[in-house]
């Protein structure tokens, strides 16, 4: 009997083929891709595609009575209400602590600027070294804003030389000896170079021992690991939805707030969308925002938008939400994980030298921590000789052989395999057609 493990978990999602990407070295063009991707870009879904199908005939047919008179029964003024419960869910929040809106990037920088209060003593943002770039744009323009320089009030943790991730020890114990210069604590939830899920309650717990405020960007977390932001006591988290949570590209992304802070921190820059519903559409003059995270909302969002995200939501509902996906995860990462490491090109970080020749034949690497409780769905595959161009013309091969992942410059692939919709034939294949681009390449 075959593993429950080749099914997927849901058959809601839709597969681009072979032929749609114009995979040239895969004969079979109307067979499925191996799609390994979802952690930049989730994919549709059959639900999603036909909510949004349906909010466009309600636009058609209702016009602006679709805001209270909505023929599938979702309001526009009101459709947040079905979306807001699972992504509290998801994260470990209660509803009011979570709010649907804006951009990830948008909602950091509110986020901040209302928890980002520095003082000649207290001042430093702690980060790590590799942040995604739009995370350090936000902190280095935050800091300027305060009259800072990024040099001196922006920390960042690097990974001990010659290693690839952060050491829990390490985070800790800067976050003790920094601790009374520190204003913010802000790191990924799962970072999306190296896949390394940071221990998220134990830096949490770290940073409110020495006073710290402290805040996490989900854009990797949400939809991929098991969160409890409540109980771990985070000050604020801000998120994206279009990864793990399949909303479609752009899509709406999300923040939360800790209840704690519903009578202290009141929303600086207010718009209309956080004023309550019930006397919204009043227009009155004296803002009075909903409590909570919403009451940070400004705009009304995209009706479009949020059927995409809705759509997705329910399949994780039906699915049983994260204790599943969480345990498929696992075993489907550890699977691609250990054909990964069969294969005769791969090299253990261990075992490759500190000097590795430009001369050597092409090898890979996996720099995402072995230790499961350390990561997410995602493997990072870092491909040698370092600088070599080695994982641009490996990237390319795959693509032709039907195999998405998706590739960080300079010389790291990410492949990982959704619980949702991949499967264990999924990540042979990856492995595979990996192994077969070595051999194309080394041929040419």
């Amino acid at each position: 009997m075959s593993s429950p493990l080749y099914t997927p978990l849901s058959d809601q999602f839709i597969v681009p083929t072979n032929k749609d990407i114009e995979a040239k070295l895969r004969p079979d063009g109307d067979g499925k891709i191996t799609y390994l991707c979802g952690n930049s870009l989730g994919l549709s879904s059959k639900r999603s595609i036909a909510m949004v199908k349906e909010e466009l005939d309600a636009w058609s047919t209702r016009a602006v009575l679709g805001h209270f008179f909505h023929p599938y029964g979702r309001p526009w003024t009101e459709v947040c209400d079905e979306l807001t419960p699972t992504l509290a869910e998801l994260v470990g929040a209660k509803e009011k602590e979570v709010a649907c809106m804006g951009t990830l990037t948008n909602n950091l920088h509110l986020m901040m600027d209302s928890f980002y209060k520095p003082t000649p003593e207290r001042f430093k943002i702690l980060c790590e070294a590799r942040a995604f770039p739009s995370d350090q744009y936000a902190f280095a323009s935050q800091v300027m804003a305060h009259g800072l320089d990024p040099s001196t009030a922006i920390l960042e943790i690097s990974p001990r030389q010659g290693e690839y991730v952060l050491r829990e020890e390490d985070i800790l114990e800067t976050i003790a000896r920094e601790g009374s210069s520190i204003a913010l604590v802000l790191f990924s939830g799962v970072q999306y170079y190296t896949g390394q899920w940071f221990p998220m309650q134990k830096i949490t717990a770290k940073a409110k021992e020495q006073g710290c405020i402290c805040g996490w960007d989900l854009a990797h977390g949400i939809g991929n690991v098991p969160m409890s932001l409540h109980d771990w006591n985070v000050d604020f988290a801000v998120w994206c939805t279009y990864k793990y949570l399949n909303s479609s590209p752009g899509g709406i992304a999300g923040l939360f707030i800790h209840e704690k802070w519903n009578e202290i921190e009141r929303p600086k820059f207010a718009g209309w969308w956080g004023h309550e519903l019930a006397t919204r559409f009043d227009m009155p003059p004296t803002f009075s925002p909903v409590v909570g995270a919403q009451g940070f909302q400004q705009s009304n969002p995209s009706a479009l938008a949020l059927a995409a995200l809705l759509g997705s939501l329910q399949i994780f509902k039906e699915v049983g939400m994260m204790g599943p996906l969480r345990e498929r995860s696992l075993q489907l990462t550890a699977a691609l994980e250990k054909l990964l490491k069969n294969s005769k090109y791969f090299l253990p970080l261990s075992e490759i030298p500190k000097e590795y020749p430009q001369s050597s034949e092409p090898r890979f690497t996996i720099i995402t921590p072995s230790n499961p409780s350390m990561r997410g769905a995602q493997l990072s595959l870092l491909f040698l000789p370092v600088g070599s161009g080695t994982m641009k013309r490996i990237f390319n091969i795959l693509s032709n052989y039907g195999v998405v992942g998706d590739e960080r410059e300079p010389d790291v692939i990410r492949l990982t395999p959704i619980p949702l919709y991949n499967t264990l034939k999924d990540c042979e294949q990856g492995a595979f057609y990996l192994d077969k681009s070595f051999e194309t390449l080394l041929t040419k």
